[in-house]
């Protein structure tokens, strides 16, 4: 047996150990094949709601939840968005806004939004929330609000088994080497760099930009660029382990379409491109290098359908996650809590 091997015996023997609350309220059990990923909590009666129950079993939640990285809260009554809010607070605290932003997204309520704004049919790959910058989210929370007809689940890995599964000589050199990651806003070809620091103006940025370590140059008058020199291993502050956690394999250029990516290379350039990564000292990334990692988190990912009323907390360092295309009218609102910053 390898010492990868033996790793995941022994934590399947403490989920074996820890497969149940000791609680009368609710019966327990896991969607992922490995009993891993989420670990689900499902009432024994109707009418018990979420946030009572959250309140009177925060410790057995938080237990759980740095065990298997994600917790699916089925069959409660949950009372709406404002409700779902209320939720999150009572776990986790005050509710993070989204700030520098990667992707789009609308403010539903209070500190709550819409989960990424892609397009159905595209496929939305895993990823760490926050993970190309050096803080980020501790606690992700997601309310399904309506199921799409068909697809639209958020598949789920392990960025512990991740780390492991990368074959060993990829791992080294990103870690090695370290990632930087560029950024051009005001070309309109991605978000502007109103939207993704959340003003209009350029002092403040200025100033977000130099408390977070990122580089910013001004090209022309509402041109920006950035770049940032962030992690590709992290090590959780709670259990000490190793995860895989950087967006490296999302906001390579590789990662867009062929037609795309030629036509961007054609207008503006390599250095000019919406977005992109490297190796910190500015050397480039194997695309390969890239495939393989991707396919890792797909080798150990676990799928499932959303249910209306559903509740998802994820460990934001313990588990990565996506969605897949769907057709139809799906709505997944998301909060974020709990601050972490990578020690220096």
């Amino acid at each position: 047996m390898n010492n990868i091997e033996a790793l995941d015996n022994r934590k399947s023997i403490q989920l074996a150990r820890a497969s149940k609350f000791p609680l009368d309220d609710i019966e327990t059990h896991y969607i992922g094949p490995r009993r891993e990923l989420p670990f689900v909590a499902c009432p024994v009666s109707a009418n018990i709601e979420l946030v009572q129950w959250v309140k009177a079993n925060r410790n057995h939640i938080e237990s759980q939840l740095l065990l298997a990285g994600g917790i699916l809260f089925r069959g409660f009554v949950i009372g709406g968005v404002e409700q779902f809010e209320n939720v999150i607070e009572t776990h986790s605290g005050s509710l993070l806004d989204y700030s520098y932003r990667s992707t789009s997204r609308t403010r539903v309520s209070g500190k709550i939004y819409t989960s990424t704004e892609y397009p159905p049919h595209q496929t939305i790959p895993f990823h760490n929330e926050k993970a190309y910058a050096l803080s980020w989210p501790m606690k992700l929370w997601f309310y399904s609000v309506e199921v799409a007809p068909r697809g639209g689940e958020t598949p789920i890995s392990d960025c512990r088994r991740v780390y492991k599964y990368i074959p060993p000589d990829i791992r080294d050199c990103f870690v090695r080497k370290g990632l930087m990651y560029v950024r051009n806003y005001g070309t309109g070809l991605d978000l502007p760099w109103q939207e993704v620091f959340q003003t209009s103006s350029k002092a403040v940025v200025a100033d977000y930009c130099r408390r977070a370590d990122i580089e910013l140059e001004w090209i022309d008058d509402d041109q920006l660029r950035t770049r940032q020199r962030c992690q590709v291993v992290a090590q959780h502050p709670k259990t000490g382990e190793s995860v895989w956690f950087n967006q490296a394999h999302v906001f390579h250029a590789s990662r867009l379409p062929a037609e795309v990516r030629d036509w961007l290379l054609c207008a503006y350039g390599e250095e000019g491109l919406p977005r992109n990564v490297y190796f910190a000292d500015g050397s480039p990334i194997d695309p390969e290098m890239l495939d393989h990692i991707s396919s890792v988190y797909e080798n150990n990912a676990v799928v499932f359908s959303w249910q209306a009323g559903d509740v998802m907390l994820l460990d934001n360092m313990l588990a990565a996650h996506g969605r897949r295309p769907f057709v139809g009218k799906r709505r997944v609102v998301v909060g974020m809590a709990e601050p972490n910053k990578l020690a220096a």
